[in-house]
């Protein structure tokens, strides 16, 4: 079969994967397909948003409709590094016993790995699931354990400040995207998630998705299958550039955001890894569309996950760094040209 037709074949998928979704987590349709975006992407993502607002939900929907297996983790401030490796306890004969930890566990078979409040836990813990993110492997009982086809999904805690360790500014910009899933503003899906009670029984809901709509050992050869069929025009490749010189220079490009000294805004723009990460990102966007090459919307549709969180501001403008970061994308949107 040629790559076309194969692609065509698995953007049926993709699309079924996010209606099975969809059946079961309501008013967070943009929030669903960047998930699923990252996920044929291969990336990890960075979750935002308020208790209770369906974090977990959507994630277990997604991990029950992909396949393979998913593992969740709670951030604590006395977790240890090795809490994701081994884990230590007394048998019933009172002897000690040491088994694999949640990393390790579901060895090659793990698709799915939720981090949940990934801010509680110290520094040494997100370092050693960075590398594994970046690796997708751990060395550990003398031998080394792979997980292929892992996505990592981190929650990070925005309301509590004490006992709680900030992601460092290259730890972030190991994930894909930086995602806010909000609360839903839609008068009828409020009324939905309070009044019908068949959004109150979590597990119930999720085994109303349909297990396995695509097959999960085959992610990593999908991605790349988009990133080789979906082409980029000589145009979309200077809009880019154009981008990425705008996260480290705004100014340049005529950008001013109120009240903010545009020469001491910026400390570092987008990596070249962040700006590969919005082409990777785009490319999906632009299969899951039904095309073969890109277009700005598809650039758009991934720029304020992808870019917000990798552009860094000087320590000054660094507490407003969320509502600069959007207001920064939303001006380079509105002030570059647009092939």
């Amino acid at each position: 079969m040629a790559l076309g037709e194969q692609l065509q074949d698995w953007r049926t998928d993709a699309l079924r994967l996010e209606d099975e979704v969809g059946k079961v987590v309501i008013g967070q349709q943009p929030t669903i397909r960047l998930i699923n975006v990252a996920l044929f992407a291969r990336g990890h993502v960075l979750l935002e948003g308020g208790v209770g607002v369906g974090k977990t939900t959507v994630l277990r929907a997604f991990a029950r409709a992909v396949g393979g297996d998913f593992e969740r983790v709670e951030g604590t401030i006395d977790m240890m590094p090795g809490d994701l490796v081994y884990h230590t306890y007394v048998d019933a004969q009172g002897k000690p016993r040491i088994d694999p930890g949640p990393l390790l566990r579901r060895g090659e078979q793990l698709t799915t790995f939720f981090f949940n409040e990934i801010n509680r836990a110290r520094p040494q813990v997100q370092s050693l699931l960075l590398r594994a993110m970046a690796e997708r492997s751990v060395f550990a009982f003398d031998r080394e354990y792979r997980f292929p086809h892992m996505i990592v999904f981190a929650d990070r805690n925005k309301v509590e400040k004490e006992e709680t360790f900030e992601l460092a500014s290259a730890a972030r910009d190991r994930f894909l995207f930086e995602l806010n899933m909000p609360t839903p503003e839609d008068r009828a899906v409020r009324r939905a998630l309070v009044f019908d009670t068949a959004y109150h029984d979590v597990d119930a809901l999720v085994e109303q998705v349909r297990p396995g709509v695509i097959a999960w050992e085959q992610l990593n050869t999908i991605g790349a299958a988009i990133q080789q069929g979906v082409r980029a025009s000589e145009a979309i490749e200077r809009y880019v550039l154009d981008i990425w010189q705008a996260s480290e220079t705004p100014q340049r490009f005529g950008i001013a955001l109120d009240g903010i000294d545009m020469e001491r805004l910026v400390l570092a723009g987008a990596s070249p890894r962040g700006m590969s990460a919005l082409l990777r990102a785009a490319r999906v966007s632009a299969w899951l569309a039904g095309r073969a090459h890109l277009v700005p919307e598809d650039i758009h549709a991934v720029l304020p996950a992808t870019l917000g969180h990798r552009v860094f501001f000087t320590p000054v403008h660094e507490l407003h760094r969320q509502a600069l970061a959007a207001a920064l994308v939303d001006q380079i949107v509105a002030r570059l040209a647009v092939p």
